[in-house]
């Protein structure tokens, strides 16, 4: 019998990456988003928004998922209002499907401000040792994460299915327009550099330079999605997912500057933040766009500094423990290196980059 598949996020890193890797997989693919992709062949879009019951429900009529990946979340100004939407979001989705019965399994995509804090709180107070594993208890502060994992707990528990939550670190991944990707804004920012003479300068502090760190292939995360969907081992667990490698800044950044052909800078000591750095950049991006007749000339449609900027700031070591899916058969590796190349060469590919 052919899985049936309800992406909640399609648009995004996350649900554009999964809604492709199932379909290629043989699932049956439906993507929601309020502007669903409706380019990826086999996937059916619905157009729905989260915090209009009544039209979710419209949206969702007669659709029967077997089951439910949820990877969308919006921000608001402050943790009081993101928990307050992030968490309707959940809640409308999974009360709207309640009556159909068809849901077995709910997957939710966080990822390790679990362990972080919420961005008020970022980095800050006493946080858990590194590597982070998932035993470690929630922080004791407010935290959309924890909001949206309680309602899939209470629908789990009034509806029978079962659930997982994934917890990955930065993501890398093929994904325009999203408001959390580094692969992207690192590969606009080296070709800024390359053809402007810019020095390529990393942007972060000197703990993400010299300290160890790890990152997430959409690609990966996608299929750990679906393993966790599919395994009894993994039901009703949280994990921390990950590429399996980890590295130092200082030796990726020089990987990255390769691939473009250009030198990276020296780091002074103190990284200077890309949205200082990419401030005056638009009209150069515009002027690069044009030369190479490249699909996108507005550089804030293709950038997100801010949380580049976020995650490279960081004024502590990240790295995350992946024992637990490994031990319950989750063995899949990833290069992080590898994982910048092969989107650089999408990017290319659809003339996102020169």
């Amino acid at each position: 019998m052919t899985e049936s598949a309800l992406v909640v996020g399609a648009s995004g890193i996350v649900g554009n990456n999964l809604a492709r890797h199932l379909r290629d997989r043989g699932w049956r693919v439906h993507g929601l988003a309020r502007r669903p992709p409706d380019d990826i062949d086999g996937v059916t879009p619905i157009a729905a928004d989260l915090l209009d019951p009544a039209s979710l429900r419209s949206a969702l009529q007669g659709l029967r998922p077997s089951k439910v990946f949820f990877s969308t979340w919006l921000r608001q100004q402050t943790e009081a209002e993101n928990i307050r939407v992030n968490r309707a979001m959940v809640r409308n989705l999974l009360d709207a499907l309640s009556a159909s019965g068809s849901v077995s399994h709910v997957a939710l995509v966080t990822g390790l401000k679990h362990y972080l804090g919420p961005f008020e709180a970022y980095g800050k107070g006493a946080l858990p040792a590194t590597p982070f594993r998932e035993e470690q208890p929630r922080l004791d502060v407010e935290n959309f994460y924890y909001a949206q994992e309680d309602e899939v707990f209470a629908a789990a528990k009034r509806d029978g299915f079962g659930w997982s939550v994934h917890r990955p670190h930065t993501i890398i991944g093929y994904a325009l327009g999203n408001a959390m990707n580094m692969g992207v804004t690192l590969a606009i920012y080296a070709t800024i550099c390359r053809e402007s003479g810019r020095p390529f300068l990393f942007p972060g502090s000197a703990t993400q330079w010299n300290g160890l760190t790890d990152m997430t292939d959409a690609r990966l995360l996608a299929r750990h999605l679906e393993w966790a969907a599919t395994s009894e081992a993994a039901r009703n667990q949280a994990f921390n997912v990950v590429n399996g490698d980890i590295f130092r800044w200082s030796w990726m950044w020089a990987r990255l500057a390769g691939w473009f052909g250009i030198q990276p800078a020296p780091y002074p000591g103190e990284g200077i933040p890309l949205e200082r750095q990419l401030a005056d950049a638009a009209p150069l991006w515009a002027d690069i766009a044009r030369r190479h007749h490249l699909a996108e000339t507005d550089i804030n449609a293709v950038t997100s500094a801010w949380h580049t900027d976020a995650d490279l700031g960081r004024p502590i070591e990240v790295v995350t423990d992946m024992s637990k899916s490994r031990k319950l058969g989750f063995l899949d590796y990833q290069a992080t290196d590898e994982s910048f190349f092969d989107l650089f060469a999408r990017l290319r590919a659809a003339k996102i980059i020169p």
